[in-house]
């Protein structure tokens, strides 16, 4: 009795309970190391400015949260959220759409592009690499296309049609309303992966896909409505992204899906599949947030911080690995 007590003590610390434990530390480590060496970085600006930055990011990884456990992944949610936003922004812009619809826009466009990523891999089984890959180069030049490669605007807190950014960013006094967002859609998300058909689904098709399919259920359908899932979170850090900056330029979010792949890494969430937490992806992108703003602070170019975070997300890869293999030593022994 008391040998499978200390085992299923490993196990528990073998798994991405500790990665989460990991990431709980750098952050701290983090934040107090940026504080004591960055410029104002105890600032309440600075504090801003993480949340401000962590917006997109968390939706964008909260939906792939879901894909990396497949064993999936979707290199084109960058594209997808600033494309579905400058097609709102053409809706508002050249169609002279009420700004209400616009929003609506930017989801069904994020949707849309998540349907196709869930046929071609859930139906005509292509790899979600390759899947994903082409559907990052399709919406960037697409949505580029409709746009006519024209900048896309916005309007601001002050203008008539401004309250759209008090209601998804932040209020005239400065009350961060995207975290509210962000919190409110990543305990949704935990209640969907946690306590529905649909999150037992993702962990089982990530550990197993070929068992759970023998079992009689239709993973093909399953991994069609998780890719939807994240389209639509994709659509939703469409908004955020859009009420963020205002001006949404052609051409441009490739390499936003690494920050939240990176999150979810950092999170615990094995890119091997079948092991996840959205606590611990909300952790990752607040980890990655102030690695950004920190490193801001101390005066290096951004070249740098996609050194440093390319640094952490190897070291999180490489946690997992060893992870991984430690828990299969302790599945046999047991």
């Amino acid at each position: 009795m008391e040998k499978t007590k200390a085992v299923k003590l490993k196990e528990y610390l073998l798994g991405p309970g500790l990665q989460k434990l990991i990431a709980v530390s750098a952050l701290i480590v983090l934040y107090i190391f940026f504080g004591i060496f960055g410029k104002n970085f105890f600032s309440k600006d600075t504090l801003v400015s993480i949340f401000d930055s962590s917006y997109y990011t968390g939706f964008m990884a909260i939906g792939l949260t879901f894909v990396i456990i497949t064993s999936g992944i979707d290199l084109s949610v960058g594209t997808v959220t600033v494309g579905s936003a400058l097609i709102g922004g053409v809706a508002y812009n050249v169609w002279n759409w009420p700004i209400g619809a616009c929003l609506v826009l930017i989801i069904v466009v994020g949707v849309a592009y998540g349907f196709a990523n869930g046929l071609l891999i859930g139906k005509l089984g292509l790899p979600p690499f390759i899947a994903t890959l082409g559907m990052q180069f399709m919406s960037l030049g697409l949505c580029s296309v409709v746009a006519k490669v024209q900048t896309m605007r916005y309007p601001n807190i002050s203008d008539a049609d401004g309250w759209f950014k008090v209601v998804f960013f932040k209020t005239t006094s400065g009350f961060p309303m995207g975290a509210i967002w962000l919190l409110m859609f990543a305990i949704i998300a935990i209640v969907l992966l946690n306590k529905t058909k649909l999150g037992r689904y993702t962990f089982a098709i990530g550990c197993n896909e070929e068992s759970v399919r023998l079992s009689g259920i239709n993973t093909s359908n399953w991994k069609v409505l998780i890719y939807v899932l994240s389209g639509f979170c994709a659509g939703l850090a469409g908004i955020m992204y859009a009420a963020t900056y205002s001006a949404i330029t052609p051409q441009t979010g490739n390499g936003l899906e690494m920050y939240a792949i990176a999150a979810c890494v950092i999170g615990g969430t094995s890119l091997a599949g079948g092991v996840g937490s959205m606590v611990g992806t909300m952790i990752g992108v607040l980890v990655i947030n102030v690695l950004k703003n920190g490193l801001m602070s101390m005066g290096l170019p951004v070249q740098w911080q996609q050194f440093f975070i390319g640094v952490v997300v190897i070291i999180a890869v490489l946690l997992d690995v060893i992870r991984a293999k430690q828990a299969s030593k302790v599945k046999k022994q047991s």
